[in-house]
């Protein structure tokens, strides 16, 4: 069929991408038995709920129920079409697609195809003449100045806006674009006479990339002296600061891999640290750490390092950081810069591997942070402040889960304010039971087997309910059990969603498939389906399975429909009676009906 992609191929590219590594681009997980677990990306929640199996190739979320495949799960996650899926698949494992077969579904306007096609296009032209022409030669020894390689110049496509007010606007009109547009999206600038300017002229330039690398935005920073020093590209429907962390598309793997984040303020820090091989790297975009930038980070590790400059704006900008990053659930270390330097400074004056040793790796517990941006408030030398800065401290501790943490710093200020740990830990204790702390939590118990409480907090299922979806799921990894369900059963079972599963999958065998549950649930159109089938395929089953258990099974299915048909037939037989005007017939054929109702009670 003309624009569609061969199935063949659909199944390659799927087969070529594992789950785990695409949801492990999203979402923070950790090994649990045979699955992964971690936090859902769909739903805010601090219990992981969201399971991946690798065995099976799905995924599944025992919260708010969404599941499926790995083409499924970018689909939700990027709210690409299914081409898109498959096209950005293909490219990320390198299978070959026929180009007759891609159809271009874009999921964003035409205008913001527009916008991201002129930002691809001016990330191009901006970095050409940084690297290689006269006009960018001012804006090139700025970044030499400043220390930057030419190899970390060419990796953040660091680019120069020549101080000429038509220069971009022509440009573009040249390739085509719409001015209208371009304003509306911040990259052209409107005078009060109707005339068109760049808005960034004069400034080196900063692309800001989205998680697929592709630039949404830019930071220009003067050189000349102007104001303001940063300007951003103007908020839009592509564009939102809040949302953006710069250098998260590249920083992504590195993240992962040292499972810590280190947040920067700053573009240039972002770059010192990545070119002295700290990769693991990110900034906000000159504003402070929203809650939306909080939660990515948060699906994506569990350790924050906030390294901000060691002013006075800086700590109160990492106090700021630290509590929202705590709120959503991360564990806090805070990088101690003294002396009001920025990392930018430190490296340069004391090389990448300072830094990482004397700086990162020496951070501070949230604890200790805390302890010295308290002190700025106080005199300690009067009697009075160090009572209340005391008092501030043991309230701070109590709120701390680890009883470890807790008495290594009620330690800590009993041997310097020569306090006994015994008062000390009394007054923690009477702030814990005013906020009604809990005793410690393991980090094994922060990672529970939510699929176990889903079902617990559910209304148990009958006999039958619960049969038929132990039986579809062993269906799902064997043939020979759904040929013998399909002989014995057909599409006789009791549940309307379990019956349409089931005759997908006697047509999916008969054409030839493999048990392959992630296959089967492409083969699906229907999305609460996909996510029911994901569902059961989830739960845990035998690895090896008797035939007195399948037929067990089969013969509950069979008893419930037995007994529903009895039912029926006897409720006709008492409308009869009711209509003979027999009630003494009637009422037995009641006390009938109502028994068997028991027995299925009780079966269920």
């Amino acid at each position: 069929m003309a624009n569609q992609i061969p199935e063949e191929v659909i199944e390659e590219v799927r087969k070529s991408n594992d789950i785990v590594e695409v949801t492990g681009e999203y979402v923070q997980l950790k090994k649990q038995g045979r699955n992964y677990v971690g936090l859902c990306p769909f739903h805010g929640e601090k219990t992981p709920s969201f399971s991946v199996t690798q065995e099976k190739q799905i995924f599944h979320c025992f919260g708010c129920g969404k599941g499926g495949n790995v083409i499924t799960f970018l689909m939700e996650i990027e709210n690409y079409s299914f081409q898109e899926t498959i096209k950005v698949l293909a490219n990320r494992s390198g299978v070959a697609l026929p180009e007759t077969g891609i159809r271009q579904e874009p999921t964003v306007s035409n205008d913001n195809q527009s916008v991201l096609s002129a930002y691809e296009w001016l990330t191009k032209l901006y970095h050409h003449l940084l690297r290689y022409a006269k006009d960018g030669k001012e804006g090139y020894q700025y970044f030499k100045d400043r220390g930057i390689s030419d190899e970390a110049i060419d990796i953040f496509q660091l680019g120069y806006a020549p101080n000429l007010k038509e220069f971009t606007a022509e440009f573009l009109n040249k390739k085509g674009f719409n001015q209208a547009i371009l304003v509306k999206a911040g990259l052209l600038s409107l005078q009060d006479d109707n005339s068109v300017t760049d808005r960034f002229r004069g400034r080196v330039m900063f692309p800001i990339r989205n998680n697929l690398g592709k630039t949404i935005g830019f930071g220009g920073r003067t050189i000349s002296g102007g104001d303001p020093k940063y300007l951003n590209s103007a908020e839009s429907e592509l564009f939102q600061k809040s949302k953006l962390l710069y250098n998260f598309d590249l920083a992504k793997k590195h993240i992962r891999k040292e499972n810590e984040v280190i947040l920067f303020e700053g573009y240039m820090d972002v770059i010192s640290a990545y070119q002295a091989d700290i990769k693991n790297v990110i900034a906000t975009l000159g504003t402070s750490l929203t809650e939306g930038q909080a939660k990515l980070l948060k699906r994506y590790v569990d350790t924050v390092i906030i390294c901000y400059d060691g002013d006075k704006a800086g700590l109160e900008a990492t106090y700021k950081a630290a509590n929202l990053l705590r709120k959503v659930g991360c564990q806090i270390k805070v990088a101690n810069l003294k002396d009001n330097m920025d990392p930018d400074n430190f490296i340069k004056m004391h090389g990448g591997e300072a830094f990482n040793n004397e700086v990162i790796q020496a951070s501070d517990t949230y604890i200790s942070f805390y302890m010295r941006y308290l002190m700025k408030d106080y005199n300690l030398s009067l009697e009075g402040d160090r009572i209340t800065y005391i008092e501030a401290v043991v309230k701070e501790l109590a709120m701390v889960e680890s009883s470890v943490e807790r008495e290594y710093y009620l330690q800590q200020l009993s041997k310097e304010y020569n306090i006994s740990v015994e008062t000390l830990a009394s007054e923690l204790q009477g702030h814990r039971q005013k906020v009604g702390a809990h005793q410690d939590k393991s980090d094994k118990n922060r990672y529970t087997n939510k699929a176990i409480n889903y079902r617990h907090n559910k209304k148990m299922l009958p006999a039958y309910h619960n049969a038929e979806r132990k039986l579809l799921s062993y269906m799902f990894q064997d043939a020979f059990i759904t040929e013998k369900v399909r002989d014995e059963i057909g599409a006789g079972f009791n549940v309307d969603a379990h019956k349409i599963i089931a005759t997908h999958l006697y047509a999916f065998y008969e054409t030839g498939h493999s048990p392959d549950v992630s296959v089967f649930i492409e083969n699906l159109t229907e999305q609460e389906l996909k996510q029911l089938v994901t569902e059961i395929a989830m739960a845990p089953i035998e690895e090896e399975i008797s035939d007195k258990e399948i037929n067990d099974y089969i013969r509950i299915i069979h008893s419930q429909n037995n007994d529903v048909v009895s039912i029926q037939l006897l409720k006709e037989q008492q409308k009869l009676a009711e209509q003979q005007k027999d009630p003494l017939k009637a009422a037995q054929i009641a006390m009938q009906i109502i028994e068997i109702r028991k027995q299925l009670k009780h079966t269920n």
